[in-house]
């Protein structure tokens, strides 16, 4: 098909956005992200309106979202809550230059924030996005060892098969080899620890009983580098992206332990992990270990408005505020869109919707019989391991040609039989929204099953 026949007929857009006529849309101009664009064009998956726990497609077929969009819906699509906080903040206010001048919906954010995080957390910067949240998360940290007269703590540990953005910061710090492979050397000074998903975890439901000793892997590049270089250590508490690893038990807290040693900051990057999905508000919760601080997106504005955080440990904020002259900008860094009046407005229905509905009390009880169910098909001779906690699982595929092909047949052939989840590779990943009824998980996991047998 050449560029210039990639079109859609899209009559059936009308159902949802009642267009005066049919139109045609071109497929070419658009340069799709994390998606084999030629495939797509060919065959295009298109979803036109969203509700509850459904998306529509073009072609008017109702598809279940197992993986809340990109981990963001967690309270459901199409919430008439944020859609009406979104609409009455652009009548009153669209825009506002974020430096040197500011808005009340920034600051009651920031306050309801620092209610929700855990420990001394309490100061709060707002981004776009998990990528920024993580890149700033970085400056944050930097300028924290300047002011603290450590100048000399430039360097940043990570992990194997870690996802934490797409900017070069965050690239540096994947552990994912195609993340990287095509960008050059990137950012300097990144060393990398082992992940944690050992043989033996194969098929374990939560946190795995063995693996703690995996947190030494931080001690031995202290020993390698010199505590006085290393800046930071950042984990998600679950890895993600890279198809849910659960931590062992100790983990976290031996990290915490080797960090609060040798003087190097602990940053959790909870943008899928945040908001309810382990069953707790964040998973710093759910596994009793405090960061000094902490990133979040996707789920904060339930994926209505692109929004980002750093919530940042108030002594690290003291400390780069008190460093500077009076009068003088502490912190060079920011974005245009840095704390957006229609973000922050979806934010805080959000946060209203979370409080209000208790949903992250609702995934806690949810979560045992999530599990059940998505372990219920680690017997199929297609999986190859299974791995969740809370309302958050990975499904391990065995592999069937070049890697990341069967896991991409999986995908697509699932949103045939009516589902929509993330993949990666050939793991597919499992986070429905947190207002999910049993009848919902029972209806994902016979069309996971169905499919398990077609690919």
């Amino acid at each position: 098909m050449g560029h210039a026949d990639q079109t859609l007929h899209v009559e059936a857009l009308s159902r949802a956005t009642n267009p005066p006529k049919a139109t045609d849309v071109s497929l070419a101009e658009y340069w799709m992200p994390f998606t084999p664009n030629r495939d797509f064009k060919r065959d295009p998956k298109m979803v036109v309106r969203a509700e509850g726990m459904y998306y529509w497609s073009d072609q008017g077929e109702r598809i279940i979202d197992g993986a809340s969009g990109l981990f963001c819906a967690a309270a459901g699509h199409g919430r008439r809550e944020i859609a009406d906080a979104v609409s009455a903040q652009v009548r009153n206010l669209d825009y506002v230059a974020p430096f040197t001048r500011g808005h009340p919906k920034q600051f009651e954010l920031a306050t309801r924030l620092a209610a929700i995080t855990p420990g001394d957390l309490d100061r709060i910067f707002f981004t776009n996005s998990g990528s920024e949240a993580v890149d700033s998360a970085m400056k944050i940290a930097l300028a924290y060892h300047q002011a603290h007269g450590e100048p000399a703590r430039t360097m940043f540990v990570s992990r194997e098969r870690a996802y934490h953005g797409v900017n070069f910061g965050g690239v540096a710090l994947s552990g994912l080899v195609n993340n990287r492979r095509r960008f050059g050397p990137g950012l300097a000074g990144v060393a990398h620890m082992r992940h944690t998903n050992l043989p033996q975890h194969n098929k374990t439901r939560g946190e795995p009983a063995d693996g703690a000793e995996l947190a030494d892997d931080l001690a031995r590049i202290v020993n390698l580098y010199g505590a006085e270089n290393i800046a930071a250590c950042i984990v998600e508490p679950i890895a993600g992206s890279t198809g849910c690893l659960v931590p062992p038990k100790g983990y976290l807290a031996r990290l915490r332990k080797i960090c609060d040693q040798h003087g190097i900051l602990l940053i959790f990057d909870e943008v899928i992990t945040g908001f309810g999905r382990t069953g707790e508000a964040f998973a710093a919760h759910s596994f009793g270990v405090t960061p000094d601080m902490m990133t979040m997106a996707k789920a904060l504005t339930n994926g209505a408005q692109p929004m980002g955080a750093v919530a940042v440990a108030t002594r690290i904020h003291d400390a780069i505020m008190d460093a500077a002259p009076e009068g003088a900008i502490e912190f060079f860094h920011g974005y245009t869109y840095s704390g957006h009046p229609v973000a922050c407005a979806a934010a805080l229905a959000t946060l209203d919707i979370y409080r209000d509905e208790q949903l992250f009390e609702r995934a806690r009880s949810l979560a045992p019989y999530f599990q059940d169910a998505i372990f219920s098909l680690a017997s199929h001779p297609t999986v190859a391991d299974v791995r969740g906690y809370g309302m958050l699982a990975g499904i391990d595929l065995h592999a069937q040609g070049s890697p990341g092909a069967r896991g991409h047949a999986f995908q697509k052939q699932l949103f045939a039989n009516g589902m929509h989840l993330k993949a990666t590779g050939d793991c597919v990943i499992v986070a429905p929204p947190l207002v999910a009824e049993k009848s919902h998980i029972d209806a994902m996991t016979d069309i996971l099953r169905r499919t398990l047998s077609q690919v």
